[in-house]
């Protein structure tokens, strides 16, 4: 039976983030990824819009994602010099309606207390920096600071992941289905019959995660939330539309451009989460909610052609929307880097960095993320994050 100190369950921007950090933070142990598919074809790292904002609710999200715009700026010092996640810094644009703008008020306030550098602007100034939004509705929005922007998140993924394995980290390709414990951890058994020994685990399982903590009793309200991205044709659109900023509309809506196309895609209210997590493309969903949202926002895409889509999956957190990471409250070598609900990708180096860090030295030291520890699931005391799409 082969023995590994850390055993990270999960290949995906969280555990490839882990065992990076786990090594720049002098881990000399043996390090472990347990990876099922090793194409990531249907992960959620590899199937995001690949975006990085400050402009969150929760100050544990804000100073997460400046860790991660940090890493992306220095990224050929960190990587060499062939890194390149082709980053566009083009920006975010959070709108508010009336009804919203006090609770946008106070994201700003704390988003700038963090350093972000989110201006917050009223209707007629956006409509001044942003002519082709109709802003029937909206009384104001937060324009975010440098460092916001997206990038090709596979490739992200793939330059950190491929930095830890050659710092001595072994990759396996299998799947997870047993863990044994008792007072702690002891032993993962893998779909191939194999077994490990475990020193530690660390659960960043992705949409697998509930999974992974039903083995060891764990109810960890973790699973898949199916979501379209819509890439269509404006030929009516200006160049400044294409230059436009990620924004995020209070219907829902976001939208950003690609290329010389047009991303679109909608967050459903609880009553439209899509009943079947499958990978099969809902066109009434383009067609009767996307394309009409994104016609009264922007004139100019009422005539727009679908020319290509893809259907992702959250790792999403029922119970607050919000990352749950840390040690498990009463196993003290299991360690959870899940529930991110759509900005994992963003996230996922400072949660590898901050579990890295509570192996390495049992306390966090960068970043403290006791709040958003697992703890406050069984508490009943959700540390809800507002700015979720």
């Amino acid at each position: 039976m082969t023995t590994y100190d850390v055993v990270i369950i999960g290949g995906g921007i969280v555990g490839a983030s882990t065992a990076y950090y786990l090594r720049k933070n002098g881990f000399k142990g043996s390090v472990v990824i347990i990876e099922k598919d090793m194409s990531f074809r249907q992960s959620c790292t590899a199937l995001s819009w690949g975006g990085i904002r400050r402009q969150f609710s929760t100050p544990e999200n804000i100073q997460m994602s400046a860790f991660g715009m940090a890493l992306i700026a220095n990224l050929k010092h960190e990587f060499g010099a062939e890194a390149d996640i082709g980053f566009k810094p083009n920006g975010y644009v959070v709108l508010a309606s009336d009804a919203s703008v006090s609770a946008l008020e106070e994201n700003v306030k704390l988003q700038n207390a963090l350093g972000a550098g989110t201006q917050l602007v009223d209707a007629a100034e956006l409509g001044a920096r942003f002519p082709y939004m109709n802003l029937d509705g909206i009384a104001a929005a937060g324009i975010g600071g440098k460092g916001e922007g997206w990038f090709d998140p596979y490739q992200f993924m793939n330059i950190i992941r491929k930095a830890a394995m050659t710092q001595n980290v072994d990759v396996i390709k299998d799947e997870v289905v047993g863990i044994s414990a008792a007072d702690t951890i002891n032993r993962v058994t893998l779909a191939t019959g194999a077994t490990l020994t475990a020193g530690t685990i660390v659960n960043a399982a992705g949409t697998g995660a509930g999974a992974v903590a039903a083995m060891i009793g764990f109810s960890l309200p973790v699973s898949a939330a199916k979501r379209y991205a819509c890439v269509v044709d404006c030929p009516a659109a200006s160049e400044l539309l294409h230059a436009a900023p990620m924004m995020f509309d209070v219907t829902g809506l976001h939208y950003r451009h690609e290329g010389r196309n047009f991303l679109l895609g909608c967050t459903p209210s609880a009553e439209e989460e899509p009943p079947v997590q499958d990978w099969e493309m809902d066109y009434s969903w383009f067609e009767e909610k996307i394309w009409p949202l994104a016609a009264a926002r922007i004139p100019a895409f009422e005539a727009i052609k679908l020319v290509s889509h893809w259907v992702g999956h959250y790792d999403y957190n029922w119970f607050d929307q919000n990352g749950i990471i840390g040690r498990h409250p009463h196993l003290p070598n299991f360690y959870f880097g899940n529930g991110f609900s759509g900005h994992g990708i963003q996230h996922g180096p400072a949660t590898g960095n901050a579990l890295a860090e509570l192996i390495c030295f049992g306390e966090y030291r960068t970043i403290d993320l006791t709040a958003l520890g697992p703890s406050r699931i069984a508490a009943k005391a959700p540390l809800f994050e507002k700015n979720i799409y």
